[in-house]
């Protein structure tokens, strides 16, 4: 049984120093370093030409929606913010009212005397 383990932990070590040499090899490979880059030049020119077709057909781009959504959102803020503020004022005058309800009919009940 030891045996059989010692085998296993030998094979899997010889597997992991052969699975690092390979990426190793990779990482130092120009033909994969400029591979990736001819890809990833060739995604951001296909983004652009979706974008160029998007806007030529006058459709939105998921970019933005997105920005849409962040002003969306904002709006919503500040519509809320000016609701809580109007709810105030409107409970300051209703305060102001009842504070100068009192003063009023005593003013007209003078009033009426003279």
């Amino acid at each position: 049984m030891a045996a059989e383990h010692d085998e296993e932990d030998s094979l899997r070590a010889r597997s992991e120093q052969a699975i690092g040499e390979l990426a190793q090899a990779l990482l130092d490979s120009q033909i994969l370093e400029n591979a990736l880059a001819a890809a990833f030049g060739a995604r951001e020119k296909a983004v652009e030409a979706q974008q160029a077709a998007m806007a030529a057909l006058n459709l939105s781009s998921a970019t933005d929606l997105e920005r849409l959504e962040r002003r969306l959102r904002s709006l919503s803020r500040r519509l809320e913010e000016v609701e809580d503020q109007v709810d105030r004022v409107e409970r300051d005058v209703g305060e102001l009212r009842r504070h100068l309800a009192p003063q009023k009919s005593g003013r007209s009940s003078r009033s009426a005397k003279d």
